[in-house]
């Protein structure tokens, strides 16, 4: 099974797939698509569209775990309108490729990874390193925002699938 983590957003989108093979699990592609600046969102969305898409078509998840939006007040609605926009790229992709889909929200996956809610970008990549083996480098923080939301979900449909079975 494969889960393509994502971390949405219309400047930067984070992406991160994990395969998983019986009890094992390990992160064979990270990034993040840098919409090109200065363009229309709706460049910008058709960008993140095309090179996410890239990515489905070479990894060929069968799961998409995809961040909430959330935006601090103070950045205000538009924002977070902008997020939602970028979190419909990844819905569509994952529709049209016939994977599931599971959304999180930031204080879950922070959870989930690092066992704290409000755990720290910094707390949530050293988790990820060390759980998953990754280099030591610092990974940019929209791809290891994605690669957790991925983790995250791993862990989630790994308790269900324990409970259905159950």
């Amino acid at each position: 099974m494969r889960v393509l983590g994502v971390d949405p957003g219309t400047q930067h989108m984070g992406y991160g797939v994990l395969e998983v093979a019986g009890p094992s699990v390990r992160c064979v592609a990270w990034g993040t698509l840098d919409a090109p600046r200065g363009q229309p969102v709706h460049q910008r969305l058709r960008f993140l569209y095309l090179a996410l898409g890239q990515v489905v078509d070479a990894w060929r998840p069968d799961h998409l775990a995809i961040e909430e939006p959330f935006v601090a007040p103070e950045r205000g609605a538009k924002s977070a309108v902008a997020v939602g926009q970028a979190q419909a790229v990844g819905l569509l992709l994952a529709a049209g490729a016939g994977m599931e889909v599971h959304r999180y929200l930031p204080s879950q996956v922070k959870s989930a990874v690092a066992d704290y809610g409000a755990s720290t970008k910094a707390q949530v990549q050293r988790t990820l390193q060390l759980v998953l083996g990754l280099p030591p480098e610092p990974i940019a923080e929209d791809a290891s925002d994605a690669i957790a939301v991925a983790l995250c979900h791993l862990a989630h449909w790994r308790v269900t699938a324990k409970v259905r079975t159950a």
